[in-house]
């Protein structure tokens, strides 16, 4: 591959990662793909084979090295945060995504997008009003406005 579309894939992967719950994954197979771009720009790439091995070994090592580093540290900035349950419980958030009982989707509150569950018994269709009835770190749990 040519080092212009390692960083295109290594910036594909870095969407997926902020458009998903926050889990640290995407980001360093992102950083992997870069890596590799940089590296097939200055020549030292080699052949397809191996730019596909150092994108493995590179992703595999990143997220070993500073995945848990990531979430110790989204933890720590979470718990600094006092009274966030206390401050979204109760509060109206729009749902963004169409969202099963139990499953996982996105939700806005307060001009900001965050990760929702469905803790009600029906679904939750995309642009319904929701309360907020729990919040575990950053992830809202959500009932329909007016639902139980």
């Amino acid at each position: 591959m040519l080092w212009w579309q390692w960083m295109i894939l290594g910036m594909v992967l870095a969407a997926i990662e902020m458009a998903g719950p926050g889990a640290f994954f995407f980001i360093f197979f992102g950083v992997g793909a870069g890596l590799v771009g940089l590296l097939t720009l200055v020549g030292l790439g080699g052949p397809a084979w191996v730019q596909w091995l150092l994108f493995s070994v590179l992703s595999l090592v990143s997220l070993a090295l500073f995945r848990g580093r990531l979430l110790r540290r989204q933890q720590a900035m979470i718990d600094a945060t006092p009274g966030i349950d206390d401050n979204f419980v109760g509060e109206v958030a729009v749902a963004i995504d169409d969202m099963a009982p139990g499953a996982h989707g996105r939700a806005e509150l307060r001009g900001t997008g965050w990760t929702a569950l469905n803790v009600a018994p029906t679904p939750i269709a995309r642009g319904t009003r929701c309360v907020v009835r729990h919040v575990d770190g950053l992830l809202l749990h959500l009932v329909p406005e007016g639902g139980h």
